[in-house]
Order: structure tokens, then C-alpha cells, then sequence
């Protein structure tokens, strides 16, 4: 069988795939295997390690050069003959040094006849991102972001073929930049990249093989770099990124035999983890005693192999079963459901309407007919389980059982749970570590439900007594205390401890902490942008044991610790849309988060520099001094600020205090620009209606209102809601105590006022545009003045629109839909 096939097999019988011996255990482990007639590779199971079918991280041990600091001596020469290279593809993984900030040649190839005919090169820009350049005969790409200078791994591919000079720079997976047309030459076609060159990384050569510039240098550690005569696909550059090499048109490959290394790099052999697909297993070699690794869809002979104690209890199970929960199912499901023996389980033609009837009379025969189960019965329902939730959905199978299937699945478990069967799971302990098995087959099995999701139905939730599920793309399973509680007690879960001061030994019972045992995000195995969000209350006990499981952190960080709870978030991005966003919203996808994120950047991201400009000539240029100029200028430092601060708020997230900071500032500015949109409305009712105050007691009053007001509405919400002002998984006010009307209450007071301002406005206007047509064209057509009352009422409407900021009102309705979304970022970034 296949790697999967074959530990499933095992599984299902309740062993395990043989594991990885030790090394002083595998010339006798192999003399053994040969004994019964077993030959060539056999399929095991590493050690401390779990081979999920999903992607994960895979540990590759190579050798890494070290360059320390920028020098002009520290040098590493590739010993290859290079070909004529028409299309080259070279990969690598790299570790940024980010202490400085000067440009590095990551590599650089010359030949006789030309010394820059292929190089990579790099500096870290002012906002922490590395940027790269290829060169390809002397001609020069531009320097495009790649990666993040973060101190961490990431692995980069550049590509370039002579047909077209298309290039592309590859960085952790994704394509970064591409372009055509790099190193045309004159008026004839792109040339290939000359052939026996010298290939040296770490340095710019001024000449064939040396002249180094120190300032030019790399600093940092590089390893597996690879190189090509071809281009590989995107495919192919993800096999390479998860440490698999591609064979084919390969021209040098990582090797410290083929390097001449400078005499003061350090050149270190270790782990390096690798992210990506795991398409290999491990296999021990019968005869040779190697271990190896082979493609995991190989079919290959393989070992169960089970510990003495769970044989023997098995055994025991077996001798000792009446058979009569088998013999009852089966007779009323009219074929073989569940076998005889604990050893087998090869029931056939498991397919989904097979396994609903089987749960339905498994169900109905445990709920009336066997309360009390014996160890083989509860082994036996185990094994049927196992092969519901191994089922995959094949072309073709009707989903519309899937809920019901889950909801049997649901009643089985609860039912094997119950407190009369507390003694039938100590009696299998050895065999099935406790319930928490169960945990896992159910996890396993709300995998199978996740077709059942549409754009109108984005939940599922299947609940029956104390065990359910919920939302199955976010999925949350819950297993009521008692349920886990009674059979974790008195199963064998109990840890043992030799350190007791008595000299003796101490036994503690196991506990279970919380009612949530799983959670966890699916996707299609790729990198996500959805905030998930958890609130974990504490729990006051004792603590008298510990079952073995934890949560797991990865992608993770601890937003708040309060005395009776812990707020914590996971993979998140941010977008303007939620400045105004006073709801709790349901998940975004990808594809929209990416969307939104996108249109954040590129319209903040052109109305900051549009502000800076305008600020700019504001105050170089002499525009004449007036009430008016001060405010348009307060008004663009204060978006400018907020805009500027929210580009960058998805850096802060990761540091608590930065974060809280980031938060009040942007609150404060964003409630600066809205009083100043307000003083932008007043402004304009103090030339529409007379106001008996003058110019130099109005501008006092101006700037109380435009930057005393926002710091007062700060200040007494910080002091009001210290603790929790700031939202779960970004640097903004939080939706779920409400601070969020500490910014949406003022600013929809703001807006009304200035709803009133422009109607009046309008109103003014239309008149004084009414009188000065029947006065300069009194003999004008009806059409004529249709279309100057029309243009005249338009006007101010369009102008005044995004100063007195009323194109913010649709930033309440972005929690209906995903286009209101759309529409705020467009129309409000760029106001």
C-alpha cells in the first residue's frame, strides 16, 4: 500500500506503522525482517514525528555558510562548467542580515568577455523590506520588494530565458515581480548567458574571479542554492522551496564538495525546516539496514507492530466477547458492518449512504438494546468510526447526507461516552488512550462537511446532548465536562509521578481544563488572511494532572490577559472598511480580505502623497494667508497622519504596547480630521448666514473644536476603557465592548451636522445661480436653465461631498455587504 494507505491500515487495527528504530537496533531489526522472508524497503513511521497528508514543515539537514559582516575577502567559488545557459532558474534559501542597509550581491557570474553577465543583488529599504535586482549582461532590472529583513528564512527563486529576456524573481512560494525584455540587445534578439563562467557567491566581481568591493558585499547565511538551465514552473519552484530537488537540467546542485570556501566563512551542517508538501516517507532498507526515503504514493510492504500490553488486551477482548452488538447490527443492516474480530476491519464498499445506515442501526442498537458495552463492542464502534471519518468524497456522492451522516456520527459518540461505559474504557487503555480518541475521530470527521458550505449558507452546526459542532471552516467542537471527565478519571490517562516526597509513588487523576477540546481553520493548504479570534475564560481548579494536550500557538499571540480571561488572535490583515465598522463580521475570504487590503494601500497610498503635495505647496507657494488655507491645512496633516498610520498598523499588531499606541493615535487623528471636516461646515455657514464674531475669535474657536475636542474624546476614552479599548487582532478600537462609538458616535453627530450645512449651502447657491441666469441671459431657453439649476445644485454637491467627509456615512452599511466594503475604501481612501 501507499505510505497513508498503509498507516491507516494499521490504525484501523489498532496498531501502529512500525517505528524508526534506533540506530544500535537496526542490523539485528533487519536480520529479523529477513528471517520472515521480508526483502527490500520497507514503509516505518519517523520517529516523534506525525506524516499528516497535509502540508507541513519538514526538517532537511544541510550545510549553511555563514558570512559574517561585509568584507572584500570572504568568498564562496562554485566548481562547476557552466553551459551556455538560453533560460536559468537559480533557488535558494536565505538568512538576511539586517544590520545594514547597503546593497549585496547575493551571487554574480562572469565570463571572460563579460563580468557582469548574471547577478542577483539586494538592499533593505527604509520600510524594512529587501529588495532585489537581476542582472543579465550588465543590464539591470529594477529593485523590486521581495521579502520582509525580519532576521528569518525565506527562500527566493529568480528565473530569466533568452526568449523575450522575461525574468521573474520567486520569493516564499508567491512570484514578486516579472517582467519581459531584460538584456535586449541592439535591434537582434536577447542573447543566452555565456558558458564557462565564473560563479561566486557572496561577491560583485570587477574581475573575472576577484576584485571584491567590501561595501558590495553579502552579509548574512545562504544555503541550498541550486541552479538550472531551464525555467522552472511555479510547481516545480514549490517542490524546490520544500527542500525537493528537481533533477532535471539541474547544472549545479547544493553539495559542499562542489564549493571552495574562503577560509574564514564558517560553513555549518544544520536542521533547516523546509514548509511545503511532504511527498516522501520513510523507509528502512532490508539487507543494506539504511534508512532512506521514498515517494509516499509508492506502494510498498509495511509492518503493523503493536506494545505487548495492547496485543494481550485485544487478545483478552476478543476471547472473552459474545459478538452480540456485531451479530445485531449486522443482522439488521443485511451485511457485514462490523467483523467479528478486533484484529480485521475490512469491511467493503464503505460509501457514504452505507455508513449513514450503519451509524442509524449502530445508533438505534446502542440506544435500546446494549446499555452497557463490552470492551469489544467499544472496540469494535471505534473501528467504525475510524472508517467514517477516513471516507473521502468521491465525484459523484450525494451530499445532501453528509449533515445527517454527521449528526449520527454525533449520537454514536455520545453515546459510547455515557457514564455506564466508564469501566469498558479502562479496560481498553492500553488500547485507546482515554476518549480523547474520540476528539479526534470527530475532528477528522467535520472535515467531510466542509462541502456542504455555500455563499448563503456559511455555518453548520450539529449538536446532540453534550457534543457538538459549529461553523465547520472555522470548526469548534465541544465536549461537555462530565462527558470527558467521567471515562478520562478512571482511564488510564493518569500520569505517574516518582518524585513524591514520601519515597513513594504518587498516582494523579487527569482533568480536563476546558469544555472547547479542537479547533482549527481548513483551507486548500494555503497561506490564509482570516482573523480568527478566541476568548478563553479561565477556570479556577486544582490542578491534578496533565492529559497530554495542548493548544497549539502557531500563527498566533496573545492580544490580552485579564484575571478571567485570554484573548487571542491568529493570521490577520486590516483594511480601511473597518474604521467604521461597528459589527462583529462574518468571515471574509482570501480573495476579498486580499481585495480590501490592496485597495487600503493603493488609495491611502496616492491620497497621502496627494495630501503631502497639497500641504506642501499650501505652505511653500504664498497663497494668500485666510481662515480657509489654515483649515484645508489642518485638515490634510491630520488625514494625512491617520492615513499614514494605518498603512502601517499591521506592523504594530505583533507588540502589544506598539499596538495600543498605534490605536490612540489613529484614533486621534481620524477624530481630528472629522472635527476639522466640522470646522469646514462652519466655516462654510459663516459666509452663507452672518455670524457676529470676528476672523481672530473664530479661529480660536476653530482649532478647540479641530484638535482640543478629538484630544479630549481620547483622553476620557483611555481613562474610561484602559483595559479594553483595543480590538482582538488589529490596532483599532474594539467592536466587541463598544469603544468603537467613541469614534462612530462623534463622527456621526459631525456628519449631520454637516448634512445640514450642505443642504443650506446648496439651497444658497441654487438661488444666487437662479437670479444671476434671469439676469445675464434673461431670454434664455427653459432647457438652458434646467441644465445651470442642474449644474449649479451638482457643484457644490460633488466639491463638498468628500470635505465635509459625508462619504463617510456608507461605512455604517459595510457590515450588509462585501460591495459597501468596496465602495468606503474607494470613495473614503482617496477622499
Amino acid at each position: 500500500l501507499d505510505w497513508w494507505q498503509a498507516d491507516r491500515y494499521c490504525e484501523q487495527r489498532f496498531a501502529q506503522l512500525l517505528s524508526e528504530p534506533q540506530d544500535s537496533e537496526q542490523g539485528s531489526f533487519s536480520k529479523l525482517l529477513q528471517s520472515h522472508h521480508v526483502r527490500g524497503s520497507v514503509w516505518i513511521k519517523e520517529r516523534d514525528r506525525v506524516l499528516h497528508k497535509a502540508k507541513r514543515r519538514r526538517g532537511h539537514p544541510v550545510p549553511i555558510l555563514v558570512f559574517r559582516d561585509k568584507t572584500d575577502t570572504k568568498y564562496v567559488k562554485v566548481l562547476s562548467d557552466f553551459p551556455p545557459l538560453p533560460a536559468v532558474t537559480a533557488c535558494a534559501h536565505l538568512q538576511w542580515d539586517t544590520r545594514t542597509q547597503e546593497i549585496a550581491t547575493i551571487f554574480s557570474y562572469a565570463v571572460p568577455a563579460f563580468i557582469n553577465e548574471f547577478q542577483l543583488r539586494g538592499f533593505v529599504d527604509e520600510e524594512g523590506f529587501v529588495r532585489f535586482a537581476l542582472i543579465v549582461h550588465g543590464h539591470h532590472s529594477p529593485y523590486l520588494p521581495v521579502f520582509r529583513a525580519d532576521g528569518q528564512w525565506h527562500h527566493f527563486c529568480v528565473t530569466w530565458q533568452q526568449e523575450n529576456g522575461t525574468w521573474a524573481i520567486y520569493a516564499d512560494g508567491k512570484r514578486r515581480a516579472s517582467a519581459s525584455g531584460l538584456c535586449s540587445v541592439g535591434p537582434s534578439a536577447p542573447q543566452a548567458i555565456s558558458g564557462q563562467g565564473t560563479f561566486i557567491i557572496g561577491q560583485d566581481q570587477d574581475s573575472l574571479g576577484g576584485a571584491f568591493r567590501a561595501k558590495e558585499s553579502f552579509s548574512g547565511n545562504i544555503t541550498d542554492l541550486h541552479i538550472w538551465q531551464k525555467v522552472l514552473s511555479a510547481e516545480q519552484i514549490e517542490k524546490v522551496r520544500s527542500c525537493w530537488v528537481v533533477e532535471q537540467d539541474l547544472v549545479f546542485g547544493w553539495s559542499s564538495n562542489a564549493l571552495e570556501v574562503e577560509s574564514t566563512i564558517q560553513a555549518v551542517t544544520t536542521q533547516l525546516l523546509c514548509p511545503g508538501p511532504v511527498e516522501e516517507c520513510r523507509v528502512l532498507e532490508v539487507g543494506s539496514s539504511g534508512l532512506s526515503y521514498a515517494s509516499c504514493l509508492q506502494t510498498l510492504p509495511f509492518i503493523c507492530r503493536y506494545s505487548k500490553d495492547a496485543y494481550w488486551q485485544l487478545k483478552r477482548a476478543q476471547l472473552e466477547s459474545s459478538h452480540s452488538l456485531a451479530s445485531r447490527v449486522n443482522t439488521l443492516a443485511v451485511r457485514t458492518v462490523i467483523p467479528d474480530s478486533v484484529f480485521t476491519s475490512d469491511v467493503q464498499d464503505m460509501n457514504f449512504s452505507v455508513a449513514l445506515d450503519a451509524l442509524n442501526i449502530l445508533a438505534s442498537v446502542l440506544r435500546e438494546e446494549v446499555p452497557v458495552l463490552e470492551p469489544s463492542d467499544l472496540l469494535a464502534v471505534l473501528q467504525l468510526l475510524k472508517q467514517v471519518s477516513d471516507m473521502e468524497i468521491q465525484e459523484g456522492d450525494e451530499l445532501e447526507i453528509l449533515e445527517q451522516l454527521g449528526q449520527n456520527y454525533m449520537e454514536v459518540t455520545e453515546l459510547i461516552l455515557e457514564e455506564q461505559n466508564t469501566g469498558t474504557w479502562s479496560s481498553i487503555s492500553q488500547v485507546i488512550r482515554g476518549p480523547m480518541a474520540v476528539v479526534e475521530l470527530c475532528d477528522r470527521m467535520v472535515s467531510l462537511l466542509v462541502p456542504l458550505l455555500t455563499p448563503e449558507r456559511t455555518k453548520i452546526t450539529i449538536q446532540h446532548g453534550n457534543i457538538g459542532l459549529q461553523r465547520v471552516t472555522v470548526k469548534n467542537m465541544w465536549f461537555g465536562y462530565g462527558s470527558l471527565q467521567r471515562c478520562l478519571s478512571g482511564a488510564s490517562a493518569v500520569s505517574q509521578d516518582t518524585a513524591a516526597s514520601d519515597g513513594g509513588q504518587r498516582y494523579l487523576s487527569t482533568t480536563v481544563g476546558t469544555a472547547v477540546i479542537s479547533s482549527a481553520l481548513l483551507t486548500d493548504y494555503q497561506e490564509i488572511s482570516t482573523s480568527v479570534s478566541y476568548r478563553l475564560q479561565h477556570r479556577v481548579q486544582v490542578p491534578l494532572g496533565y492529559a497530554g494536550g495542548m493548544w497549539s500557538t502557531a500563527g498566533c499571540s496573545v492580544v490580552m490577559s485579564l484575571p478571567d480571561s485570554t484573548v487571542c488572535f491568529c493570521n490577520h490583515t486590516t483594511n480601511f472598511a473597518i474604521l467604521l465598522q461597528v459589527y462583529e463580521m462574518e468571515q471574509r475570504t482570501t480573495k476579498e480580505e486580499f481585495t480590501l487590503q490592496t485597495l487600503t494601500f493603493i488609495g491611502c497610498g496616492v491620497s497621502f502623497c496627494a495630501l503631502i503635495v497639497t500641504f506642501i505647496l499650501f505652505s511653500v507657494v504664498r497663497v494668500p494667508k485666510s481662515e480657509r488655507t489654515t483649515v484645508h491645512k489642518n485638515l490634510i496633516f491630520a488625514l494625512a497622519a491617520g492615513e499614514a498610520l494605518l498603512m502601517f498598523s499591521e506592523l504594530a499588531k505583533t507588540n502589544q504596547v506598539l499596538c495600543f499606541m498605534v490605536t490612540a493615535f489613529l484614533h486621534l487623528f481620524f477624530m481630528a480630521a472629522f472635527s476639522w471636516m466640522l470646522v469646514e461646515g462652519l466655516l462654510l455657514w459663516s459666509k452663507v448666514v452672518a455670524v457676529n464674531m470676528s476672523e481672530d475669535r473664530r479661529m480660536k474657536f476653530y482649532y478647540v473644536t479641530g484638535w482640543g475636542l478629538p484630544v479630549l474624546i481620547v483622553g476620557v476614552t483611555l481613562a474610561t476603557s484602559f483595559n479594553k479599548y483595543v480590538a482582538a487582532g488589529r490596532c483599532w478600537l474594539s467592536v466587541q465592548t463598544n469603544v468603537i462609538w467613541a469614534f462612530v458616535g462623534p463622527v456621526l453627530f459631525i456628519l449631520a451636522v454637516n448634512t445640514f450645512v450642505l443642504l443650506r449651502v446648496v439651497m444658497v447657491t441654487v438661488a444666487s445661480a437662479r437670479r444671476r441666469s434671469k439676469m445675464l441671459t434673461p431670454n434664455s431657453s427653459l432647457e438652458n436653465q434646467i441644465g445651470t439649476q442642474i449644474w449649479a445644485t451638482a457643484k457644490p454637491i460633488l466639491v463638498l461631498l468628500p470635505v465635509l467627509g459625508l462619504t463617510w456615512v456608507c461605512g455604517i452599511l459595510v457590515h450588509l455587504s462585501i460591495v459597501w466594503a468596496y465602495v468606503f475604501i474607494v470613495l473614503n481612501s482617496l477622499q
